[in-house]
């Protein structure tokens, strides 16, 4: 599973690195070299002449200093590099660096979405010995954002619900999920999604695992469930198809175990299912 690996130690304090990794964003799309998906050098990065700013501290990956900094414009790529959206990398980029860069890509996006004081609109300015952006004037602070997200496997007898979700980026029946409310524990919202998405009611919840995602800012939490009672009946809005996968039937295709979701449906796949 895709997260960040071992040999990362997160930083809070910008360093002056000629050999830093610079992690570079323009519309959620990293800035790497087309030959060998590296990322730029220094020498890339001075050329494209950014406010120091938009440089933020991410950490140590093996003892090297990464950053991260993002572009409101879509600059001319310099010769040789392009911008790639991270899902297009999965698979192709060294997963340790992937790892990061999906850290890096989330603490791009939240520098880049608080400038600006969201409580008076003045200046911010990075705060000292944390993460977050202090308002120069009434002193508001903004942290990064987290949004958590539940993800859960119901299980009914041999059989394993999933579906396939209307906004998701894969058409492929996976696992149910969405997003906590306000003032919701991860189970509230685990049994309010399961009844608004498809109608049923579960019961002993059992914690999977969780996933770092940054697609803008998720983290993923995943259990597995036991049917309780009810009738599929699936909300349109949210959800295209949804129905039951037993041991004779034709499992959803395996992909690489990137995400948790992959990770939670092969650790339930009957050994005698058709894929």
């Amino acid at each position: 599973m895709l997260q960040t690996p071992a040999s990362f130690t997160p930083l809070m304090t910008s360093r002056s690195d000629a050999d830093a990794l610079t992690f570079l964003f323009h519309q959620n799309r990293l800035l790497v070299r087309e030959a060998d998906l590296a990322l730029p050098d220094a020498a890339v990065v001075t050329g494209l002449a950014l406010d120091p700013q938009r440089l933020q501290p991410v950490g140590l990956l093996d003892g090297r200093y990464c950053q991260a900094g993002w572009l409101d414009e879509e600059a001319q790529a310099p010769a040789g590099y392009g911008w790639r959206g991270l899902r297009s990398l999965f698979g192709e980029l060294d997963e340790a660096l992937l790892g990061v860069a999906m850290r890096a890509a989330q603490i791009a996006e939240w520098a880049r979405t608080h400038r600006f004081c969201g409580a008076c609109g003045s200046g911010t300015a990075l705060a000292s010995g944390e993460r977050g952006f202090r308002c120069v004037n009434c002193g508001h602070i903004a942290y990064p954002r987290i949004s958590p997200a539940m993800m859960v496997l119901i299980r009914k007898g041999d059989a394993f619900l999933m579906a396939l979700h209307a906004q998701s980026a894969v058409q492929r029946y996976v696992p149910l999920a969405g997003f906590l409310e306000a003032g919701e524990t991860i189970e509230e919202a685990v049994h309010r999604e399961v009844f608004e998405e498809v109608g049923l009611r579960v019961h002993n919840l059992r914690y999977f695992g969780s996933q770092s995602w940054p697609f803008p800012h998720s983290l993923m939490i995943a259990f597995t469930a036991d049917y309780l009672d009810g009738e599929i009946r699936t909300d349109a809005n949210e959800i295209l198809d949804a129905r039951w996968f037993g041991p004779d039937d034709a499992w959803p295709e395996r992909v690489p175990h990137i995400s948790i979701s992959s990770m939670l449906v092969d650790a339930h796949r009957p050994t005698t299912s058709a894929r």
